[in-house]
Protein backbone atom coordinates (compact mmCIF):
# COMPACT_ATOMS: atom_id res chain seq x y z
CA UNK A 1 0.00 0.00 0.00
CA UNK A 2 1.82 3.49 -0.75
CA UNK A 3 2.41 6.03 1.38
CA UNK A 4 2.70 9.68 0.89
CA UNK A 5 4.84 11.03 3.08
CA UNK A 6 4.36 14.01 5.23
CA UNK A 7 7.03 16.33 6.05
CA UNK A 8 4.71 18.55 8.48
CA UNK A 9 3.38 15.35 10.63
CA UNK A 10 6.33 12.83 11.04
CA UNK A 11 5.04 9.49 11.15
CA UNK A 12 7.08 6.42 11.28
CA UNK A 13 4.33 4.28 9.83
CA UNK A 14 5.89 1.23 7.56
CA UNK A 15 9.49 1.67 9.68
CA UNK A 16 8.16 0.50 13.40
CA UNK A 17 10.28 -2.44 12.94
CA UNK A 18 13.28 -0.06 12.69
CA UNK A 19 15.37 0.81 16.14
CA UNK A 20 16.00 4.06 15.12
CA UNK A 21 12.22 5.04 13.69
CA UNK A 22 11.85 7.90 14.61
CA UNK A 23 15.17 9.40 13.12
CA UNK A 24 14.90 6.90 9.80
CA UNK A 25 11.06 8.57 9.76
CA UNK A 26 12.71 12.41 10.17
CA UNK A 27 14.82 11.52 7.00
CA UNK A 28 12.22 10.18 4.80
CA UNK A 29 10.50 13.27 5.46
CA UNK A 30 13.42 15.22 4.83
CA UNK A 31 13.81 13.90 1.73
CA UNK A 32 10.03 14.03 1.06
CA UNK A 33 9.99 18.24 2.05
CA UNK A 34 13.26 18.29 -0.30
CA UNK A 35 11.36 16.92 -3.66
CA UNK A 36 8.11 19.10 -2.57
CA UNK A 37 10.53 22.25 -2.23
CA UNK A 38 12.37 22.21 -5.74
CA UNK A 39 9.77 20.19 -7.48
CA UNK A 40 6.47 19.95 -5.81
CA UNK A 41 6.61 16.52 -6.07
CA UNK A 42 4.66 14.34 -3.39
CA UNK A 43 7.38 11.84 -1.99
CA UNK A 44 5.45 8.33 -1.95
CA UNK A 45 6.50 5.23 -0.68
CA UNK A 46 5.96 1.38 -0.76
CA UNK A 47 6.89 -1.40 1.22
CA UNK A 48 9.82 -3.51 0.05
CA UNK A 49 7.60 -6.40 -0.59
CA UNK A 50 5.72 -4.86 -2.97
CA UNK A 51 8.58 -3.43 -5.05
CA UNK A 52 10.86 -6.38 -5.96
CA UNK A 53 11.98 -4.93 -9.29
CA UNK A 54 12.90 -1.86 -7.40
CA UNK A 55 15.22 -3.82 -5.10
CA UNK A 56 16.32 -5.91 -7.58
CA UNK A 57 17.91 -2.62 -9.60
CA UNK A 58 19.31 -1.04 -6.26
CA UNK A 59 21.17 -4.48 -5.45
CA UNK A 60 22.51 -4.33 -8.77
CA UNK A 61 23.84 -1.33 -9.53
CA UNK A 62 25.11 -1.66 -5.54
CA UNK A 63 27.16 -5.25 -6.48
CA UNK A 64 27.90 -4.42 -10.05
CA UNK A 65 29.69 -0.82 -9.24
CA UNK A 66 31.17 -2.00 -6.07
CA UNK A 67 30.65 -5.15 -4.82
CA UNK A 68 28.18 -4.02 -2.04
CA UNK A 69 25.53 -6.85 -0.84
CA UNK A 70 23.77 -5.36 1.77
CA UNK A 71 22.44 -7.16 4.83
CA UNK A 72 19.98 -5.08 6.37
CA UNK A 73 16.50 -5.49 5.39
CA UNK A 74 14.35 -2.94 3.68
CA UNK A 75 11.13 -1.79 4.61
CA UNK A 76 10.40 0.58 1.97
CA UNK A 77 10.87 1.60 -1.49
CA UNK A 78 10.40 4.84 -3.81
CA UNK A 79 11.04 5.50 -7.42
CA UNK A 80 9.93 8.10 -9.56
CA UNK A 81 11.10 10.63 -11.93
CA UNK A 82 11.79 14.63 -11.80
CA UNK A 83 12.49 16.21 -14.95
CA UNK A 84 15.49 14.29 -16.11
CA UNK A 85 16.24 12.46 -13.08
CA UNK A 86 14.95 8.83 -12.33
CA UNK A 87 15.42 8.61 -8.37
CA UNK A 88 15.20 5.90 -6.03
CA UNK A 89 15.08 5.45 -2.59
CA UNK A 90 15.28 2.13 -0.33
CA UNK A 91 14.67 2.76 3.54
CA UNK A 92 16.40 -0.14 5.13
CA UNK A 93 15.52 -1.65 8.79
CA UNK A 94 18.74 -0.51 10.30
CA UNK A 95 18.48 3.41 9.34
CA UNK A 96 20.41 2.79 6.08
CA UNK A 97 18.38 5.11 3.11
CA UNK A 98 20.34 4.52 -0.18
CA UNK A 99 19.10 6.05 -3.25
CA UNK A 100 19.96 6.45 -6.65
CA UNK A 101 19.83 9.42 -8.54
CA UNK A 102 20.12 8.44 -12.27
CA UNK A 103 19.87 11.28 -15.12
CA UNK A 104 18.15 9.68 -18.20
CA UNK A 105 20.21 12.05 -20.71
CA UNK A 106 23.54 12.57 -18.64
CA UNK A 107 25.81 9.49 -17.63
CA UNK A 108 27.69 12.75 -15.70
CA UNK A 109 24.94 12.87 -13.54
CA UNK A 110 24.69 9.74 -11.70
CA UNK A 111 25.48 8.39 -8.42
CA UNK A 112 24.04 5.89 -5.36
CA UNK A 113 24.02 7.85 -1.90
CA UNK A 114 24.18 6.83 1.66
CA UNK A 115 22.44 8.14 4.31
CA UNK A 116 22.25 7.10 7.68
CA UNK A 117 20.16 7.51 10.47
CA UNK A 118 20.96 9.31 14.02
CA UNK A 119 21.93 6.83 16.25
CA UNK A 120 23.31 4.00 14.12
CA UNK A 121 25.97 2.73 13.27
CA UNK A 122 27.89 2.70 9.89
CA UNK A 123 27.34 -0.77 8.15
CA UNK A 124 29.87 -3.90 7.77
CA UNK A 125 29.56 -3.06 3.74
CA UNK A 126 29.69 0.83 4.47
CA UNK A 127 32.99 1.02 6.36
CA UNK A 128 34.88 2.04 3.52
CA UNK A 129 33.00 5.25 2.69
CA UNK A 130 33.67 8.60 4.52
CA UNK A 131 30.69 10.20 5.76
CA UNK A 132 29.91 14.03 5.70
CA UNK A 133 27.42 15.16 8.36
CA UNK A 134 24.65 17.18 7.68
CA UNK A 135 22.10 18.84 10.48
CA UNK A 136 18.23 18.85 9.81
CA UNK A 137 15.16 20.23 11.58
CA UNK A 138 13.59 16.73 10.81
CA UNK A 139 16.36 13.86 10.58
CA UNK A 140 18.63 15.41 13.08
CA UNK A 141 22.25 14.94 12.43
CA UNK A 142 22.47 12.72 8.60
CA UNK A 143 25.99 10.87 7.88
CA UNK A 144 26.14 10.69 3.95
CA UNK A 145 28.66 9.63 1.55
CA UNK A 146 28.12 8.53 -2.33
CA UNK A 147 29.67 7.22 -5.37
CA UNK A 148 29.49 7.71 -8.81
CA UNK A 149 27.54 5.20 -11.15
CA UNK A 150 29.96 4.19 -14.08
CA UNK A 151 27.53 1.76 -15.52
CA UNK A 152 24.52 1.93 -17.78
CA UNK A 153 21.25 0.89 -15.85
Amino acid sequence: MAYAVDFKNVSTAGLESSPVAEALAGLRANEARYYWNKYKHPFVTVPAAESPETLDYVNRILKEERGIELSARPLETSQFQVENLRMTYVFYEDGLVVNVMYAVDDPKKRAVGFKLSEGMEVPAELEKFKFAKQRSSLAGTIRGSFFVIKGEY
